[in-house]
């Protein structure tokens, strides 16, 4: 797919504004189609973008860079922050994603997690098939034992409207593999939730 379109978007805002009454030309939001087209290349970038690019360089695991040998259980990366925009409302949803992954042969820098977040957030989404997206993007750029993501966000669909739950937030879970067997999938939700002093 093509990047955002700058100028569609633009336009787009100033027929918006028209809509609801606004004069597009009045001070203040004169430039608000060009802040909007600008904040739209960042919220949508993932739109265009395929989240296994930042899984392509994974390496077998054993192969530490020091010469040493790598070996791990079970990687978990907590606290991972995110936003995406609600595909029903256009509305921003905020939170925290926690990943883990269960290392077959291979292991991706910890870094690279975020990037895959940020790219399947950036479109819009829905909180559920965003938990799914990423465990499967996950699963197939490593091919682990097993996945589980957990993420936790405040919807501003549900709390600047409608409802209007202001201390509201959601919580999605998506598991693949061994991790989604429950005594699996609890012990990792447990160290997900550990106290960290």
């Amino acid at each position: 797919m093509p990047p955002v379109d700058r100028a569609r978007v633009e336009a787009a805002v100033h027929e918006l504004l028209l809509a609801i009454g606004e004069d597009p030309t009045r001070p203040g939001i004169e430039r608000t189609p060009q802040r909007v087209a600008e904040s739209y290349v960042e919220f949508f970038h993932g739109v265009s973008e395929d989240p296994l690019v930042h899984l392509a360089d994974c390496v077998p695991l054993g192969a530490a860079d020091d010469g040493g040998e790598t070996t791990s259980d079970a990687v978990i990366v907590r606290d991972l922050a995110f936003r995406s925009m609600c595909e029903h409302h256009l509305l921003p949803f905020t939170g925290v994603a926690h990943v883990a992954y269960l290392p077959h042969e291979r292991v991706i820098g910890l870094g690279r997690i975020p990037l895959v977040i940020d790219t399947l957030a950036a479109r819009p989404q829905l909180q559920e098939r965003l938990a799914e997206e990423i465990a499967d993007a996950l699963d197939a750029g490593l091919e682990p034992r097993g996945v589980l993501v957990v993420l936790d966000a405040a919807q501003q669909c549900v709390s600047t409207r409608g409802p209007r739950q202001v201390a509201s937030s959601t919580v999605t879970i998506a598991s693949r593999g061994e991790l989604t067997e429950p005594a699996a999938r609890s012990e990792i939700m447990a160290l997900i939730g550990a106290r960290r002093d």
